[in-house]
């Protein structure tokens, strides 16, 4: 076998023995620079190749660079499932399958230009892909590329020029539409739904929420876990919040307490619930309640827009919500009643001081 796994040195190497025409024996040891079995056997026929032609020996022609396909799984092995959360791992490797295979898949990493970024990016939008998620395959095929040089298998790589994206609205529920919601909710699923409103939880965060994550005494919610496709992580930010429980949400959950299991929110068997299955419901409980049709995660935008309507400090919102920046959270502050009138407000304390520091009769007289 010419292909073979040093499991010493985590590799795969070529051997090849070689006859020379002049009659002499060659013995070739080669590490492969793609660590598979797929780019170590590519590499064995691209020297074998270099052999039959007289190139072998030429750096340019023996350091061969793997093509997309190849490279493809060691970026995911090596970096995106060390490096990554579940959620993005899986993103990843939806992308590269669906996406970046079928376009670059059989070109070399090096290969790449800016003219088949460009070419890429209008078919996707052709295709009625968004500009957002065409700009998400991007990060994805740059980040590739980015480690492809950092593990020094490419010198460079083409800019990433991302698609001009307006900044996207969200849809809230105002306080009447909210209530109607609740009132259509029935016994099942209105635990789950009054929590997403009066704490602003993910829909992962909900399927994770254990019953030992919540106290009843002191009146909070401990986020610590976050569900995607069954599989348990860490919130989104990675960091532990803790959410007040409000009066109407703390009865609800006194009267919902069950003997299922450790999840708040499961099937009948106690088993968690996957997102697909809690779609239906909350789509039934609108059209139910006379309402447009919206996801769970209207409702996480529902309670940031509420309390910040409410007056809310912005700070206090962003910590509820667990984001990790400020600025995530500022797409609410337009909907502060208060915040246009205050600011303006101020040019009037502004002027009211300085016209009273320099009055004769003001505070700022010193004669």
């Amino acid at each position: 076998m010419t292909v073979i796994r040093r499991k010493d040195r985590d590799c795969w190497m070529v051997h090849i023995k070689y006859r020379h025409p002049d009659g002499t024996v060659a013995h070739i040891r080669r590490r492969s620079p793609v660590n598979t079995r797929r780019g170590a056997e590519r590499y064995e026929r691209d020297i074998r190749q270099a052999l039959l032609d007289g190139s072998f020996g030429r750096k340019e022609e023996t350091e061969v660079v793997p093509i997309l396909t190849e490279f493809a799984e060691e970026f995911m092995t090596n970096y995106a499932e060390v490096h990554n959360k579940r959620s993005e791992i899986l993103a990843k490797r939806s992308t590269l399958r669906n996406h970046l295979i079928p376009s670059f898949g059989n070109k070399r990493l090096d290969a790449i230009q800016a003219r088949d970024i460009a070419r890429y990016k209008m078919q996707k939008l052709k295709q009625g892909l968004s500009k957002k998620t065409v700009n998400n395959q991007l990060v994805i095929l740059g980040r590739l590329l980015a480690i492809a040089i950092e593990w020094e298998i490419i010198e460079k790589a083409p800019k990433m020029n991302m698609l001009k994206v307006p900044k996207p609205d969200f849809d809230f529920l105002d306080f009447e539409e909210a209530e109607r919601l609740i009132a259509a909710t029935t016994d099942d699923w209105r635990p789950m739904i009054l929590m997403a409103l009066r704490t602003g939880m993910r829909l992962g965060e909900l399927l994770a929420i254990r019953w030992e994550d919540i106290d009843l005494v002191t009146k909070r919610i401990l986020v610590r876990r976050n569900a995607v496709y069954g599989a348990i992580g860490t919130p989104k930010s990675g960091k532990n919040r803790e959410i007040p429980l409000c009066d109407s949400l703390l009865d609800e959950l006194k009267n919902y307490r069950h003997l299922k299991g450790e999840l708040v929110f499961s099937n009948a068997r106690g088993k968690m619930w996957l997102a697909q299955d809690t779609y239906s419901p909350l789509h039934y409980t609108c059209r139910k309640a006379g309402l447009r049709k919206v996801g769970w995660h209207t409702l996480r935008h529902s309670f940031a827009s509420h309390l910040v309507m409410l007056g809310a400090p912005i700070k206090a919102v962003q910590e509820l919500l667990g984001h990790s920046t400020l600025e995530m959270t500022m797409r609410y502050a337009h909907l502060s009643p208060d915040a246009k009138r205050d600011a303006v407000q101020l040019l009037d304390k502004s002027a009211h001081s300085r016209i009273t520091i320099g009055s004769p009769s003001g505070t700022g007289d010193f004669n």
